[in-house]
Order: structure tokens, then sequence, then C-alpha cells
């Protein structure tokens, strides 16, 4: 049965996957969500004994229903190869008595790399499936992840060109020289002076220009987007969360049926809904844990019912997480208002114009599958270090984040139904920040590369490709622009006007 998408504000009718993958966002500004979501009826004692893979075969195909089966599968086998490097794609380690979900074993050793592997075949194939002759300009926003992913994803593909907005100081040393020095004749870094939030705002009007698109289609380009607000970036994430399932049950660590928990660092929101929609295709999740740093939003939001970005914007150890408005929470209010699109509509206007909107109560009921905390800078810190302590398991800022709140969540719970951990990133990728927490001030006057050295150490892991490469790799890229500059970069990039 077909899947069909519509946008979350519903003015524009619906489209197929292909259309809203290659669209990226809709035109009235709404996010594409499917019209229905698809049951995941196939029993999980198949699923324990399938590839990742195969799982994610049966996942993205209830979804993305006008892909025939040779055009999926290839995409697929294209994504998940030896860039990864474990075969499993997405192991799970267990500490502390929670299952860590390790999501960072692909190119850029960040979770990004799961759909972003995926979705440049994605969106090739539903290019030719549409007789796209345009060049497909990918805009992204980056606060440190998705951009190197996405640029690592689409990198000399041909038919494409690549854009990436990051926020000048607010991502780690690693995470910018891995942007600063991508290869690829068709990827553009500029960093902006302001936040994340800045650079995705700044993205969003320029989807919504219907000049600026005009003048892109006259010189033969078309927009789209790499970020998570593109549906073909969020299926694929849904795919871990039923792989880890099959295979606890496969390790004999839960039985069929059995309910866990999932806890996840959250910035842009994307993460954890996939996590919810695997939930709702009828994956035995209880609750989804939404954990946030000091820049906690969520928590608020998840407390209150009302989301409030009118605050002080924190730049932590956990950057990816540094964001205040996210965005495919968009994708869960459309669904709690009943897919009603004039109630999402007048509530994204409203933190559009104000900063802030408050959900019903009603909507706030709907919320009960979610509970929400965050952790401090020193929590954060903390975790880290006795996690290492305690298990000889290093994890980075980010998965901290994330085990703080699940123990806050049981300590306030009594809960201790088995919990998924998503481990969002390498350790490595923050190298600094892990090896403060685990060694104080020991480390003082050491360079982000001999910090890298003394985690090998402590770790006993070694230190990964995406690292060694990019000691000694030349700086490529070195724009910095004002955010409403962005318009005029692209342009510029693109040799238009």
């Amino acid at each position: 049965m077909e899947v069909l998408y519509r946008s979350t504000r519903g003015t524009s009718g619906t489209v197929t996957a292909s259309q809203a993958i290659l669209k990226g966002l809709s035109e009235d500004g709404g996010l594409y969500v499917p019209t229905r979501i698809p049951a995941l009826d196939i029993p999980v004692e198949e699923l324990a004994d399938m590839s990742y893979q195969e799982v994610a075969y049966q996942v993205m195909s209830r979804f993305f229903t006008d892909f025939t089966e040779e055009e999926l599968r290839r995409c697929i086998s294209r994504a998940y190869d030896s860039k990864f490097d474990t075969e499993e794609i997405a192991p799970l380690a267990k500490a502390e008595g929670a299952y860590f979900l390790e999501l960072f074993h692909g190119a850029t050793i960040a979770f990004k790399d799961m759909a972003l592997s995926i979705l440049p075949h994605l969106l090739t194939t539903a290019a030719a499936k549409n007789q796209v002759k345009n060049e497909i300009v990918i805009l992204t926003a980056t606060s440190g992840d998705t951009g190197k992913a996405a640029m690592a994803g689409f990198a000399d593909v041909p038919g494409t060109r690549i854009i990436v907005f990051y926020p000048k100081d607010g991502v780690s040393p690693i995470q910018e020289k891995q942007m600063v020095t991508q290869r690829g004749s068709n990827t553009y870094v500029v960093s902006i002076r302001g936040n994340f939030d800045d650079a995705q705002t700044g993205v969003k009007k320029i989807f919504g220009d219907e000049k600026m698109k005009e003048e892109l289609a006259a010189a033969g380009f078309q927009f789209s987007s790499a970020n998570s607000i593109n549906i073909g970036r969020l299926v694929p994430q849904i795919v871990y969360y039923v792989y880890a399932y099959a295979k606890l049950v496969k390790n004999g660590e839960i039985a069929p049926k059995d309910v866990v928990n999932v806890v996840v660092p959250t910035g842009n929101f994307g993460n954890i809904l996939a996590a919810y929609y695997a939930k709702n295709m009828g994956l035995p999740i209880g609750k989804l844990i939404c954990a946030s740093n000091e820049n906690k939003v969520l928590y608020d939001f998840f407390r209150t019912g009302t989301y409030d970005r009118n605050r002080e914007f924190i730049l932590t150890s956990s950057p990816s997480m540094d964001i205040l408005i996210s965005s495919n929470l968009e994708r869960l209010i459309y669904r709690i208002a009943g897919e009603d699109a004039q109630k999402t509509r007048e509530l994204m206007e409203a933190l559009g114009s104000d900063g802030s909107y408050t959900v019903t109560s009603q909507m706030k009921e709907a919320l009960g599958e979610f509970y929400g905390n965050y952790a401090s800078e020193q929590e954060t810190a903390e975790t880290i270090r006795r996690i290492w302590k305690d298990c000889g398991y290093v994890i980075d800022t980010h998965t901290a984040v994330a085990a703080c709140v699940y123990e806050k969540y049981r300590s306030e719970t009594g809960d201790n139904t088995p919990a998924v951990i998503a481990s969002t990133a390498s350790p490595y990728k923050f190298a600094r920040s892990v090896m403060e927490a685990i060694g104080g001030d020991a480390y003082d006057g050491m360079d982000d590369f001999q910090l890298v050295d003394e985690l090998e150490k402590v770790s006993g892991v070694a230190i990964p490709d995406a690292v060694s490469q990019i000691r000694t790799a030349p700086v490529l890229h070195n724009t910095t622009v004002d955010a409403d500059q962005m318009p005029e970069i692209v342009k510029k990039i693109l040799g238009i006007g």
C-alpha cells in the first residue's frame, strides 16, 4: 500500500516519497510527514537473523513505496559498505546496565553517517525517477556533525553541489578541521558569525525565497536539503532502533515483545523522532527519554507544554546539541495536534514571530510517552569519568548527556526496563572535553591531536581513520560571513548574479 507525504502546514497536497526527498522542505515552509505510519509487519525473530542492510530494506521499503526493490537495495548496498569500520554497522556495547547503540562507526565518526551515507543515493535516484534535469544544490546548516557527514556523502556525486554553513566558534576543533579540509569539487563550507540557530534560520529563509528559486531555476539549479528536515534523512534513522531491538532479541538480552526504553541526546529532535516513528510502527518501545544539555529548551517544553527559545544561547561541550529551535519537533507537534495542519501552522508562526508557543492541555497529555531532562556541564564530565572508571568504557560528551539523564530517569521513576542509549559520536571527535573529564588539568597545554593520542591510551580503542587523516590535511575552505550574507554567498558560489 502506497505511503504518500504531506506538509505539516498542509497547504500543498500530497507528494510521493521521491518527490518529498527531492524537495526537502515543503513550499509552505512545513516538513513532509507520511500520511500514515506503516506497520512493521514482520516477526522480530526474522529481523533478528538479518544483517543491518536487510533490516534497512524492511524498514525503508515500507516508507519509500515509489522506489522499486532494485533501486532501494542498490541505495542501501552503496551506503552501508566498507566505509563503516565494523561489519555490524551499529554495534551494541553494554555498560552500567544499559545498551549503548554505537552509531559512530561511519566515515565521519558521528551518527549522522547512518542517514547521510544513503541520502545522496536516495536523492539522485529520486531525481532520475522524476526526470529532474537541474543540478541539485544541497543547502545545509550544521552544529558540527551533519555538515561533514553530508559533504562526505555528496562529495563528487554527479549532478549535485553541497554548501554547508556552520557557526564559526560553535563547533569542536576536530569538527571544524574535518569540515574545512573536505575534498570534492562540488563541496563548499562557509562559517557564519552567529550560532547554529542563525545558520538554520538562514537556510530556511533561502528555501522560502521564491525570487531566489526562480534565479536558480533559470541557471539550471534547484535546492534540496541534507538536514533532518528532509524525510530522506529521517527514515534511515528509524532503521537502527529496529536493528538494535532485533539484536537484543538475537543475543538473548530480551525476549520478543519485551519493552525497551530509548534514551537520545537531543538537539534538532530528528534522532528521537525516528525512535518515536519506530514505536508507532509497532516496535515495543516504552518511554522515549529526551536528554538535553544546558540549552534545555526541550526539557522545559516537556515539563510545561511551552516551547520558548527566548533565552541565552549557551556554548557547551556537546555542541551538536547547542540548539534552541528544534526543527523536527514540528513533526511531533503535527502528530499530537491530531494531524491538524492549521493548528501546527499557527504554533510555528508564533514561534517565528514571538519566539514561543504553548500547546493545548490535550496535546500536552499526548506527550506522555516522552520524558525530558538535562545534564549540566559538570554532570556531563562526571558521567564520562564515572563510566570510564567503573566500566573502562569511554563515551563522548553527547552520549554522556544521555547517560546522565537516563540515571536521573531511573532514580526518579524506579523504572528498570532495559534501555538503549543512542551513542551519537566517537569520543575522538571531542577529545579535549573527554580527556579533561577523565584527567582534569593533567592534560593542560596539549593540543587537540596530542589529546587524541592520550585518548587512545586510556580507551584502548584505535584512533579512527577519520581523525588520523585530518592531522596534516590542508585547509581548503576559509570563508566566513555574517548570517544575513548567506543568500549572497550561495549565489556567488553558484556563479549567479
